[in-house]
């Protein structure tokens, strides 16, 4: 099965990964590129921007995450309101979850949540304490990547909102 790298953009920033499939590609893809550490060539090269992302370290994957919330607020101020309207049709959607969640008292999620906090953690100690073996540390990074990844959407999942959600929200109210 191929790796969906647009599915873990849209995943940890989904501002950039939808406007990646849109007529702001080549805008989200040179935001990429930056956060990535690549030159701006790669942006329009879908092969290495998925080998970027597979190899992505957790401190990229955050740092893609805080130029989500930047792109957001960038996209507003040049005057794409769909980009807001797309962030309230995915909040709905993460609302309609927890609300399904709620009637179903499905122990799945819980379950799944709590094996990515272990998981992620668990490999985190690892990955401190041991040196990999060297045939294994590419997978084990590329694994920390996902995981850490996941951890993040199942704490926006249980938590909400971040606190610099709440910034560009402040940022891009009238007045401001």
């Amino acid at each position: 099965m191929p790796f969906d790298w647009k599915g873990l953009v849209k995943s940890i920033a989904p501002t950039i990964g939808t406007a990646l499939t849109g007529p702001l590609g080549g805008v989200a893809g040179l935001t990429l590129t930056k956060v990535l550490g690549l030159d701006e060539a790669s942006a329009r090269d879908e092969k290495a921007l998925e080998a970027a992302i597979q190899g992505a370290s957790p401190e990229q994957l955050l740092a893609l995450r805080t130029a989500d919330q930047d792109f957001a607020v960038q996209m507003q101020k040049l005057g794409f309101e769909n980009i807001q309207a797309l962030q309230a049709i995915q909040a709905e959607d993460r609302a309609s979850a927890r609300d399904r969640e709620v009637k179903v008292q499905d122990w799945t999620p819980k379950a799944l949540g709590i094996a990515i906090t272990i998981g992620f953690f668990a490999l985190l100690v690892f990955l401190m304490r041991r040196e990999p073996p060297a045939g294994s540390r590419d997978i084990l990074n590329i694994m920390l990547g996902s995981l850490g990844s996941a951890w993040i959407g199942v704490v926006s999942y249980y938590f909400g909102s971040s606190a610099g959600s709440a910034r560009k929200t402040e940022l891009m109210s009238p007045g401001k």
